[in-house]
């Protein structure tokens, strides 16, 4: 089973990868944690991505597909995993296929996590987060005992700077021109898999099950 979550910031899809990858024991790969992973290592591919990171420049994609290349032939990756955060771009699922192709492999699904802007918008400026001990909470739906404080730890609530309407707005843009290709190019090869993500957590999980099983 090897599946690739697609969906904007803020709509979900990594919190339900982790959901799935716990249930099904099959890895979720975030590429972040791998470039991460291989920096702290030392490995040549991390020596690579490092240079380029320290210069403020982007990971180029053959780095990004090296790491996966060398991450699904680990053991726990046999029986399939969850791709969450990539491919990003056209370029980067093509790569992908290609190195999957190589390895006898395929994409089964592409799991689209549809959201309307304004309800991201909305979901997103109204969290707060405990800076002590990292909670979570949102301004309407998961409002904290007294207004602005951490229920767990009484510390002061905040609103990160990437929940900024501003920035949320800019992460969108980037999404909407560089991610949503995508999903004609999943479409095409008739695996793409829209899931409504304005839902409840656990009634989008029930959804993506069901989606899955069924597919």
């Amino acid at each position: 089973m090897i599946l690739v979550f697609l969906g904007p910031p803020g709509s979900g899809k990594g919190t339900q990868a982790k959901r799935f990858s716990a249930d099904k024991r099959i890895p979720q790969l975030s590429t972040g944690d791998m470039l991460r992973k291989a920096i702290a290592s030392g490995t040549e591919l991390g020596k690579s991505a490092q240079e380029f990171m320290s210069k403020g420049s982007l990971v180029p994609d053959e780095v990004v597909i090296g790491l996966i290349r060398e991450r699904i032939a680990e053991s726990d990756c046999q029986s399939g995993f969850i791709l969450d955060g990539f491919p990003r771009t056209i370029p980067q699922a093509q790569a992908l296929d290609a190195l999957l192709r190589g390895e006898g492999l395929q994409v089964q699904a592409a799991v689209l996590f549809e959201i309307a802007d304004r309800v991201l918008v909305s979901r997103l400026t109204g969290r707060r987060t405990c800076l002590k001990c990292g909670a979570m909470y949102h301004v309407e739906t998961m409002r904290p005992r007294k207004p602005d404080v951490c229920d767990q730890c009484s510390s002061q609530l905040v609103q990160r700077e990437d929940d900024r309407e501003d920035v949320i707005l800019k992460r969108l843009a980037v999404y909407h021109d560089q991610t949503s290709p995508l999903e004609n190019y999943y479409r095409e090869k008739g695996i793409l898999e829209p899931l409504d993500a304005t839902q409840t957590p656990d009634t989008v999980y029930t959804s993506l099950r069901r989606l899955l099983s069924s597919g």
